[in-house]
């Protein structure tokens, strides 16, 4: 049904960092009142969007689908009719020739005005086609018709449009070819918004509650929602995207703004992510020799990035993705503040950082300008692996600074690191093109052993809250043994731009870089290569008592952190495709019955879905807890309806489901909507209850669909156990679950369950199993067989 992506305590988050302190801080470039904002609706440059790219490229996507080779075309053929005598410009060429200076110069000779009269009115015809071209394609991607149509019933004006568009979308597009080809993501109706919102809640809801609960709604329909409808409308005319400020230089996008980087709590299990190695096959048990592979892929995925030589991921390959949250997936650091943390991405970087045994290193990743192979690299990290020098005084536990509250480290970031050494260490950090972990314990999954995999998932959420930098893009972890994992902060991007790189990575180091029979890289390393540079702090003890004290929120968080994943057996994608319904849907109906076996009510279910379809779009709620869902659940907790009852609720449920997925994928969501009209009313300094409450109910369920084959690297038919787990994060509300699961082929799903032990009313082992369970449950009631489990 789409790719998915982790979830963070979205809307809760938002109105904390308003209701704090009366409202935001002013900052320079930053709207506050309703003046203010119509100014930032207005465009502010017209200049390319991805201009740190090299000319050539920038040329090549600003003219596509045209190319030299069509501008040449139609050149020749201007040409070729002038030589027959035949005027196809209609008497423009010789309009363009008595505009062009006379005299002396180049323009001298007749026959030199009339070429360049030829190549001006050609030049003309060929971008007026590039843009009639463009806005066509853009007006057929506006069409969605074909997500709502049954899988096997296409109809043939979904078999035409998928031809056109076909047509219109070029030979061998680049990374960014389609950006401005896409759709904007469109601005709902507010009717609409809060009809399908009081539909969502009123099955959660009692007479009373919901009575309320509409009263408010339609008071802000009719009353406030008009005006500040039309400050959303008016911005989506300027803007890529509504939820963004047109192109500023110091206006962030509001989602990214308000959801993440205002956020003051720890952003280490609170909003960073994890993402695992595979789990079925082993390459190495060499630490250095893995990560030389690795990090050699990783940069030559960079490159390809760089170059925009990666394919733009296409559904049923035809509807270009959104591309532009991979721009600032290297060289990129959150920096704190006081008020608000900023994203700083660098155009390149030539190393890497590196933490091993309580030491910061810097690892040069080029010998001048070739890049280190695999084996040089292998090296440079087992340098850093023998190196006995003990840590310096408050190193040990320096990044625990970003695994604590934000206003703290913003705080002594500029009392300590704002000069000399340590501005010079940590500018080598921040600066870096991401952070490697080198840690001194071994973790794998064995199969034989359930726990391992939550241990290795703990281990990758939150480490020792000190060896990871939980504000770089992502920190590379490898254990002992040679397994890996990502730590990712979730503010420049969603969960399946970095499963794009991972699957780069992992289907390069297993099929192309491979190993030696001894578990190294492959070739001979260059022995006089400088070693990676030790880096230099002078931490004095006033800033160790605030490492001290950093170290300890975190490890207070981490310690409550209940972590439960397992692998889940009996069947897959493929018993469920027997089932006919979609597998998102069976598991997040599942989830229905296993929270209410659980805790013994319903509540309101986050799932995460993408908006990608649209230019500079990221994510929409699909709210999973329906009407029907319920109807469902309650059938088959009381076990008195007959099996054809019960699928004939559950197919209701899946179509339901699978309809709510499909609208928010095509912009006719609930929640960005209500989010976005919410920022508008603060702006403007509108209350609102009806919002403000809306905004602050809690998700007790908040779930999350990991993405997998989105390169299609190797064929997982051939190569079955090529699987990774997929990855997690931690509960949204105190009181709550976490879940991401990844549909792992035709016959196995992995699930990450994530709880508090703080709450006396959630337990992810038992939540865990309640979901084995449900799974089984509605499984039976298609008779199905399974694999034993």
């Amino acid at each position: 049904m789409g790719v998915h992506e982790v979830s963070v305590g979205h809307s809760n988050q938002v109105l904390q960092v308003w209701e704090c302190g009366g409202g935001p801080t002013r900052r320079e470039g930053e709207v506050k009142t309703g003046k203010d904002f119509i100014g930032a609706c207005l465009p502010q440059s017209l200049l390319c969007e991805h201009s740190c790219f090299c000319p050539q490229n920038g040329i090549l996507r600003g003219v596509y689908p045209g190319s030299p080779t069509s501008w040449l075309f139609v050149v020749m053929t201007t040409l070729g009719s002038s030589y027959c005598n035949v005027d196809i410009s209609m008497g423009l060429v010789c309009f363009i020739q008595r505009w062009l200076p006379e005299g002396c110069g180049p323009y001298r000779s007749p026959q030199t005005r009339t070429l360049l009269s030829m190549a001006i009115f050609s030049t003309g015809v060929w971008m007026t086609g590039i843009l009639f071209f463009r806005q066509t394609l853009k007006l057929l991607l506006s069409y969605h018709g074909w997500l709502f149509e049954m899988h096997g019933q296409i109809s043939h004006f979904t078999r035409v449009w998928a031809m056109c568009v076909r047509l219109l979308s070029g030979q061998r597009p680049m990374l960014y070819s389609f950006q401005t080809s896409l759709p904007k993501l469109p601005v709902p109706s507010v009717s609409a918004t809060i009809h399908r919102y009081l539909e969502s809640v009123q099955h959660l809801l009692d007479d009373e509650e919901y009575y309320r609960m509409e009263t408010l709604a339609k008071e802000f329909q009719e009353k406030t929602a008009p005006r500040l409808q039309k400050y959303l409308v008016l911005k989506s005319w300027w803007a890529a995207n509504y939820l963004q400020p047109p192109t500023h230089p110091q206006v962030s996008d509001w989602w990214e703004e308000y959801v993440y980087l205002r956020g003051r709590t720890p952003l280490m299990v609170n909003s960073n992510y994890y993402v695992m190695d595979l789990v079925l096959v082993k390459n190495t048990d060499v630490q250095a020799a893995r990560l030389g592979n690795i990090v050699h892929a990783m940069i030559m995925y960079r490159r390809k990035l760089d170059r925009e030589e990666i394919k733009p991921v296409m559904a049923l390959g035809i509807v270009p993705m959104c591309s532009y949250q991979m721009e600032r997936m290297f060289n990129t650091t959150r920096i704190p503040g006081k008020d608000t943390d900023v994203l700083q991405h660098l155009t390149d970087s030539r190393h890497v950082a590196v933490y091993h045994k309580g030491r910061f290193f810097k690892l040069w990743l080029y010998e001048g300008s070739r890049l280190l192979k695999p084996r040089d690299l292998e090296m440079q990290f087992q340098r850093i692996l023998d190196d006995p020098s003990p840590p310096q005084p408050g190193e040990e536990r320096l990044a625990a600074l970003t695994a604590g509250g934000r206003v703290e480290w913003a705080q002594v970031r500029q009392a300590f690191f704002s000069s000399g050494k340590n501005k010079a260490a940590l500018d080598a950090i921040e600066r870096a093109a991401f952070f490697v972990a080198l840690d001194e314990e071994s973790h794998r999954y064995d199969p034989e052993d359930e726990a391992s995999l939550s241990l290795y998932g703990k281990a990758l959420l939150h480490g020792s809250c000190y060896n990871r930098w939980f504000d770089k893009s992502f920190t590379l972890i490898a254990f002992k043994n040679g397994q890996l994992g990502l730590n990712t902060e979730h503010a420049w991007a969603d969960a399946p731009i970095i499963g794009h790189l991972w699957e780069f990575v992992l289907g390069t180091d297993s099929f192309d870089l491979g190993y030696s029979e001894t578990g190294h890289c492959l070739g001979t390393p260059n022995p006089v290569l400088a070693p990676p540079q030790r880096l230099q702090w002078d931490i004095p003890e006033q800033c160790q008592a605030v490492i001290e004290s950093s170290y300890q929120v975190a490890k207070a968080l981490a310690d409550d952190v209940e972590l439960y994943c397992f692998q889940f057996l009996p069947f897959g994608k493929g018993l469920i495709k027997k089932c006919r319904t979609s597998p998102d849907a069976f598991v997040q109906i599942a989830l229905q019955l296993a929270y209410f076996r659980d805790r013994g009510k319903f509540c309101l279910t986050y799932e995460a879905s993408m908006t990608r379809m649209f230019r500079e779009g990221r994510t929409e709620t699909v709210r999973s807890c329906t009407s029907e869902s319920t109807a469902f659940v309650q059938a088959m907790v009381q076990g008195r309806h007959l099996k054809a009852n019960l699928q004939d609720l559950f197919r209701k449920a899946a179509e339901k489901h699978q309809n709510a997925c499909r609208l928010a994928m095509t912009g006719a969501g609930i929640d960005r909507h209500l989010f976005c009209l919410y920022v508008v009313s603060k702006f403007l300094g509108v209350s609102s209850p009806f919002l403000a409450e809306v905004l602050s109910e809690p998700w007790r369920l908040s779930t999350s669909q990991t993405a997998q084959f989105q390169i299609r690297m190797f064929d997982p038919n051939k190569y079955p156990n090529h699987l990774g787990a997929g990855g997690g994060f931690g509960p949204v509300a105190n009181d709550g679950y976490g879940v991401s699961y990844m549909i792992a082929g035709e016959n196995t799903i992995f699930f990450h369950v994530s709880s508090k032990f703080s709450s006396s009313e959630t337990n992810a082992q038992r939540f865990g199993n309640h979901i084995r369970q449900a799974l089984l449950d509605i499984a039976d009631l298609f008779q199905v067989p399974k694999a034993d489990s």
